[in-house]
């Protein structure tokens, strides 16, 4: 609980080990409390944490998990309990493991909880590239917001990444970089409402990993949302950023070799 204490409020960590939530703030969240999603929250942050810790050792690593970027201080909302990166990042500065940290978050959805945990911290550079007229309706301010507009193509998209990304990194300064990989900028996303395909979803990835890791930034990826037509697809989606990671460190090593 005290690492989770470092970013959550104890108040509301109280309730959530206690199944003291209102009916109101379960409605926020968007499901009941459960002791399985009170275990499950804690194992995702605990998921994020390790693999952040990885990635600070051998270069890249993910959690099949995370990306709960709708939490806050004191509730959760959109799905997301608790805050994981802003643990990770939290629990590494108090260690002096980092001291600063960029988040790449590229779920179709602002990452308003982030937004709202870093503000005013100069040390965590916050990056949302979501669209612009999906939830939240209220947005909160991140270092950079990037909003587009319903249908974006894959084309468009990767323009815009590539004019951007760039220059987060170089203002980030980052010890390690946190990517929220979400895969509902999918075409067939129930949520999404933007139009980007399977292969626009990999060269996105692709960009991601290429981009940080050339720099020589440690990478931590994790999942963020993802709402396909089958549990199946969606599965399929988030499988290519594990694949573009791996293959990117094949190619490293092969040139390191060589």
């Amino acid at each position: 609980m005290d690492t989770l204490a470092l970013v959550h409020t104890r108040e509301y960590l109280e309730k959530l080990e206690k199944s003291a939530l209102t009916p109101a703030e379960m409605r926020r969240l968007g499901m009941p409390w459960s002791e399985a999603l009170w275990v499950r929250s804690r194992l995702a942050a605990g998921g994020t944490l390790l693999a952040a810790r990885a990635a600070l050792e051998v270069g890249i690593a993910g959690n099949l998990a995370g990306g709960t970027h709708h939490a806050f201080a004191d509730h959760g909302e959109g799905f997301c309990v608790l805050k994981d990166v802003a643990i990770a990042v939290a629990k590494l500065r108090r260690e002096t493991a980092i001291r600063r940290a960029a988040i790449i978050d590229l779920d179709v959805h602002q990452g308003n909880g982030t937004a709202a945990i870093f503000e005013g911290d100069d040390a965590v550079f916050t990056f949302s590239m979501h669209g612009e007229r999906n939830y939240p309706l209220q947005k909160t301010r991140s270092s950079l917001d990037v909003g587009l507009a319903d249908a974006a193509e894959d084309t468009g998209y990767l323009e815009c990444l590539n004019r951007h990304l760039p220059q987060v990194l170089d203002a980030a300064r980052a010890d390690i970089a946190f990517y929220v990989a979400g895969v509902d900028v999918a075409s067939c996303d129930r949520y999404g409402k933007l139009s980007l395909s399977e292969e626009g979803i990999r060269l996105r990835d692709a960009r991601v990993i290429e981009c940080v890791r050339d720099r020589e930034i440690p990478l931590c990826i994790v999942l963020g949302g993802g709402y396909a037509p089958s549990r199946v697809r969606t599965a399929e989606l988030h499988m290519h950023v594990f694949r573009e990671a791996a293959a990117y460190e094949v190619r490293r090593r092969a040139q390191t070799a060589a």
